[in-house]
């Protein structure tokens, strides 16, 4: 798609022939759409009067502003994170790509749930960019106190629910999340109010979330959340019965009024005071072996009863959401037994008098999970200690624990041979991991400490394929230990390996770290280089502790999916 020309609504045009001007359609204002264009770094270059009314925003508003951060939201009102968000991904990569019923910040503060289509388009001049059509109707949304009863789904509305049911439920691996979608999926649309209550692997019962329909958005109430009683063996409740992996079924205020027969009872008498619920169904969320939990739906300020109609719609929702939380909670508890194995596979570190050291592992935020990513620091001798970093090709338990096998063998060849050069260790080691170890292929560094003769602690260290040390000083001056650079360990190839060795002056810091610190999909390994110096440059007073963790909170790409370990040292003041 090209688009050129100038705007011909009454809309203010941008600057002439810049890269914006160059994106604006000349009969932008014809089309009856709302559509915003947006340039290749996600920035809202114009928006047509369409977009401007649906939006509630004044063209001055809009232009200039990225269009994830000022408009896509989630049930809840807020921003949707940059890496889960298709839109904006859609927009960076310039794809053409589509969404359903989504959210968006109106300028008054309300939500508006809107379909988006994304198509890329430029301009004469080359310049990328992309369409952003925003359209409805805008069913999920309904006017607060509204009498009227909502319109019977037709068949078609059911199937179209279910199937974004599966999309959006199976296309998360995190429960909360799953939760909420949820949620999102059956409020307003259906009920008011969406409750569940979830049962824990020990069997106990949590009321997870109760999220109401308020002024166009949902809105949790976490008063009404919190653990429950334990779920009674022979209660004829609903929601007892429902818990216990029953049918579903319609409850109402007077289900509860009479005398409790649990606690559970007691509870649910006062979900409906508090919530005003006039009418409910409650149906169990089934797993492929246990009963997981149970949906209610509800209706406050909409007149219209749920009847058992709407029972077979709501069987069909739960058991999609059952199969979804299933999975969610075996990649949770997989992902943990993980991230526990790797956090005990890394060393504690040595004391080294004189010398400040300290080390950082995050784990990466999303569905790569726990990784190859270690570090590591010894004593060789009375005098000397090793100190290593390093990272495994994968993201996956085979790739914690072949980092357990190169770590443990790294160990032991550098203990054997105290007084090797790293090099050497790192040549032996390269060996054994081509016939010994079940490892693709992995980077690392190791270096030597010791303290010369001078007073002045010296660092020796070879690199196989990693990104290179940083080496700060305390006055801010930062570089890049560049030296010392040879092929990666696993490629079968023989390659002498060098050994470089400088001096390190008093309060001199040395960092060491994995790619996840300044790898990005959307920018080179050169600009997070550049970005990871300038910041370490500006923290070099900061003591050592918080100088790691600035590091990670400023420089840690938000959209690399990948882990980080990190291991600095810092020498002493001249005596």
């Amino acid at each position: 798609m090209d688009i050129t020309g100038t705007d011909t609504g009454d809309s203010p045009a941008p600057g002439p022939q810049t890269s914006s001007g160059a994106l604006l359609g000349a009969t932008l204002e014809d089309v009856q759409t709302a559509v915003a264009v947006v340039d290749d770094d996600g920035l809202i270059v114009s928006a047509n009067g369409a977009a401007q009314s649906v939006l509630g925003r004044s063209f001055e508003e809009l232009v200039g502003q990225d269009f994830h951060d000022l408009l896509h939201r989630d049930s809840y009102g807020h921003a949707t994170p940059r890496m889960r968000c298709q839109l904006r991904n859609a927009l960076l990569a310039g794809r053409t790509e589509h969404g359903d019923a989504e959210w968006f910040a109106r300028g008054d503060g309300t939500l508006v749930r809107l379909s988006w289509l994304v198509a890329p388009c430029s301009s004469g001049s080359g310049e990328a960019g992309a369409l952003v059509l925003l359209y409805g109707p805008n069913r999920g949304v309904s006017n607060e106190g509204s009498n009227e009863v909502p319109a019977p789904l037709t068949e078609l509305d059911r199937l179209a629910l279910l199937a974004e049911t599966t999309t959006q439920l199976t296309s998360t691996l995190d429960v909360e999340e799953a939760m909420r979608r949820l949620a999102a999926l059956t409020v307003p649309r259906l009920a008011d109010w969406a409750v569940i209550d979830l049962l824990t692997e020990r069997d106990e019962v949590r009321r997870a979330l109760v999220t109401e329909h308020k002024d166009g958005i949902l809105v949790e109430r976490e008063d009404l959340q919190g653990p429950m009683p334990p779920v009674p063996e022979e209660s004829p409740m609903p929601l007892s019965r429902a818990l216990r992996g029953a049918a579903s079924s319609l409850a109402g205020p007077a289900t509860y009024q009479g005398p409790p027969d649990s606690g559970i009872a007691v509870e649910q008498n006062r979900l409906f005071t508090e919530t005003g619920m006039h009418s409910a169904v409650i149906a169990p969320i089934r797993g492929l072996r246990d009963v997981l939990g149970a949906l209610t739906l509800g209706r406050s300020k909409c007149p219209g009863a749920f009847t058992a109609a709407d029972l077979p719609l709501l069987e069909d929702i739960t058991r999609r959401a059952g199969l979804a939380l299933d999975n969610a909670r075996l990649y949770q508890r997989q992902r943990k037994v993980a991230e526990t194995m790797q956090r005990h596979l890394l060393p504690h570190l040595p004391a080294v008098p004189g010398v400040d050291m300290t080390a950082r592992y995050v784990p990466a935020p999303h569905a790569s999970s726990v990784g190859g990513d270690w570090y590591d620091a010894f004593a060789l001798t009375d005098d000397s200690h090793a100190l290593a970093i390093g990272d495994v090709v994968g993201h996956d338990l085979d790739a914690a624990a072949g980092m357990a096998q190169v770590r443990n063998m790294l160990r032991a060849f550098a203990w054997s041979q105290p007084h090797a050069t790293p090099s050497a260790v790192v040549t032996q080691l390269d060996d054994a991991v081509k016939h010994i170890a079940e490892v693709p292929m992995a980077t690392m560094i190791l270096a030597t400490l010791a303290l010369g003769d001078d007073e002045l602690w010296q660092l020796r260290w070879t690199n196989a394929g990693h990104p290179p040390p940083l080496l700060v000083s305390h006055d801010g001056r930062a570089r890049y230990l560049t030296d010392a650079h040879g092929i990666l360990l696993g490629t079968g190839t023989i390659r002498p390996r060098p050994d470089v060795f400088t001096a390190l002056p008093p309060r001199t810091t040395v960092l060491l770290y994995t790619d996840g610190l300044v790898e990005s999909p959307h920018h080179s390994i050169d600009h997070g280089l550049e970005r990871l110096r300038r910041h370490a440059a500006s923290l070099a007073h900061r003591p050592l502790d918080s100088f790691c963790d600035l590091l990670l909170e400023r420089v840690r790409p938000d959209d690399n999916d990948d882990d980080v370990a990190m291991l600095a040292l810092r020498t002493p003041t001249r005596a």
